[in-house]
């Protein structure tokens, strides 16, 4: 049955404070998570190869930032994270973390920096903000932690071999305590937030810049050398890089044991405790732990000619799968996907595109570091 069009009105998408730069660089805007955003700026293959070997900025202002205060906001993170905030007592640190539900299933992944013992500052996706802050709120009730988000604040991604070098020129004085910064760490600069952290598999910054200096930060670092990148080569970088992608490679339906994030599961407790963490989806996990995964997620390099994408149907020895994402990696010259399969499938597996079973090679990912194939 058709449906009559609805009257109510259609929300305006939303644009940062970028959007003139991005125009001004003949950007391909579309629609991304309710934002208007750059899907490339003329070559997403140009831009890819961009951050591989030199620098290149992102714009991600359409992201999420909130920052959590109160005498028990530690507490209330341990308990809301799968990954334990005790592991981040340094100012700056960062923690990759997954927002779980009661079963165990991702709600959200995020990166939260510890600021001092009563703050600290959590980055979420842009197409999550609603659900993750209705969650969030709901869990922080009667705790007296206060959230606020963070909206005037943007953010500018600066990714690739020679990004951290080009920012300091770039920028100057004003980010050198930045300058020996450890990987997953951040610092104050000013009125500036700069993360040595990304989204590429590259060295670099994330930097938080209050809106109004947005614009004249890109520009400094455009004419420092820095290229702009848009979602599409951020999309194939992070692939390469093996890096999940929310909605696709993890949801609410899959638990981070199946979607190759154990490593932001902290089930032991921490250092001088005798007790284990109770957090949210802590019950999910162990049972499905002390039952044995059913699933893992895995890389694929195609052997045959065609593109993987996500949700093509794979078929192994011991049973079928399916991508979650994939796409034509431009390091290594082939198509490559993650896809979840059985946990014995090994060595190499058949993609069903367009009717025909191609053979894949089944891989341990990431399939690019440093700016080099991980693979012949």
């Amino acid at each position: 049955m058709s449906q009559a069009p609805s009257s109510q009105p259609q929300p305006q998408p939303q644009r940062t404070p970028l959007f003139e730069q991005h125009l001004a660089a003949d950007a391909k805007i579309v629609d991304f998570a309710g934002w208007e955003m750059p899907i490339h700026y003329g070559s997403q293959l140009n831009e890819h190869h961009q951050v591989r070997n030199d620098a290149g900025m992102f714009d991600v202002s359409h992201m999420v930032v909130l920052d959590l205060t109160g005498d028990k906001v530690t507490d209330f993170l341990r308990h809301l994270l799968a990954n334990d905030v005790a592991r981040a007592q340094t100012p700056g640190k960062a923690l990759y973390s997954c927002l779980l539900n009661e079963n165990g299933g991702v709600i959200d992944d995020l990166i939260v920096y510890f600021m001092t013992d009563n703050w600290y500052r959590m980055v979420v996706n842009a197409g999550t903000r609603d659900k993750d802050l209705a969650w969030i709120t709901a869990q922080a009730e009667g705790t007296g932690v206060e959230i606020t988000e963070r909206a005037e604040l943007a953010m500018i991604a600066v990714q690739g071999p020679n990004a951290r070098d080009k920012a300091h020129t770039a920028l100057g004085a004003t980010i050198d305590p930045a300058r020996d910064l450890k990987p997953f760490f951040a610092a104050e600069c000013g009125e500036l937030y700069v993360a040595r952290t990304g989204y590429t598999g590259e060295d670099g910054y994330e930097i938080m810049v209050p809106a109004d200096q947005a614009g004249a930060t890109w520009d400094a670092l455009l004419a420092a050398g820095v290229k702009p990148i848009g979602l599409g080569a951020r999309d194939t970088l992070r692939l390469e890089a093996g890096m999940n992608l929310y909605g696709q490679d993890m949801n609410e339906e899959v638990s981070p044991l199946e979607a190759g994030l154990s490593w932001t599961v902290a089930l032991k407790p921490a250092e001088g405790e005798t007790t284990d963490r109770d957090f949210i989806g802590r019950a999910a996990l162990v049972k499905q732990k002390t039952a044995g995964l059913v699933n893992k997620l895995v890389g694929l390099i195609l052997e045959d000619r065609g593109v993987l994408r996500a949700h093509q149907k794979v078929v192994t020895e011991c049973g079928e799968g399916e991508t979650t994402s994939g796409t034509f990696s431009p390091t290594l010259g082939k198509s490559i996907a993650l896809a979840r399969v059985p946990v014995a499938a090994s060595e190499q597996c058949h993609v069903e595109i367009r009717g025909k079973q191609l053979t894949a090679r089944i891989v341990k990912y990431p399939f690019a570091r440093n700016g080099k194939s991980l693979f012949e």
